[in-house]
């Protein structure tokens, strides 16, 4: 098995170094913000260095940045229109009808009735166009919201860097009837665990609620 040495690479410096490393075959691991696990995504050579992304710059228990964002259907969203009504699952992701996007989406698809019953809506943006979202979603029978963010400004606005310099990161985050952001998992491959880890948590903070 071939090893490698870790360093944690300056974020300003990832373009040039990522794309050094991947020209000599070198192997790249990502850390996920919360877990501290690594995705590989590349091969290195033997004492090659490899470098971690860093993820979003928000933490739990920051408030989240308010949005409106168009739907599929050409609805303008707003966060703060869910304030005091439902919990949010928001998940950034980087595009329509890739692998990973569809295997994570349609995995929010299978478990999004548990997400409704823990009292939270689901909600994906990327910044594909509303027409690319509703292909998209009624190709894979998606039941919750998908939301065009084209600019690319509210996923800047939550800090969400880009993997390798070149992919969108993607990142989720449960955010509370009150706007505060109560978990986040980040991990570009991992696209199951996005469905888990927040619906793990979001249970709990279902159990935990007062009754109304």
């Amino acid at each position: 098995m071939m090893s490698a040495n870790i360093v944690e690479g300056d974020t300003e410096n990832l373009d040039s170094t990522a794309w050094n490393l991947v020209e000599c075959g070198a192997k790249i691991l990502l850390r996920d913000e919360v877990s501290g696990e690594f995705d590989v995504i590349g091969w290195a050579h033997k004492g090659e260095r490899i470098v971690m992304a860093e993820t979003s710059g928000l933490r739990v228990g920051d408030r989240a940045p308010d949005f409106t964002l168009p739907s599929a259907t050409g609805e303008m969203v707003s966060l703060a229109s869910y304030r005091g009504k439902a919990d949010v699952v928001l998940f950034f992701y980087p595009k329509d009808e890739t692998a990973v996007c569809t295997a994570e989406a349609c995995s929010f698809r299978d478990s999004y009735e548990a997400f409704q019953e823990a009292g939270a809506e689901v909600i994906g943006i990327s910044s594909d166009t509303a027409e690319s979202h509703q292909r998209f979603a009624d190709r894979n029978r998606l039941p919750f919201l998908l939301l065009s963010d084209t600019g690319g400004e509210v996923r800047a606005r939550y800090g969400i860097k880009k993997t390798l310099g070149l992919i969108p990161g993607r990142t989720t985050f449960l955010i509370d009837r009150e706007g505060i952001i109560r978990s986040l998992f980040s991990s570009q491959f991992q696209a199951a665990r996005h469905v888990s880890e927040t619906l793990g948590v979001l249970q709990t903070l279902h159990a935990n609620r007062p009754a109304e």
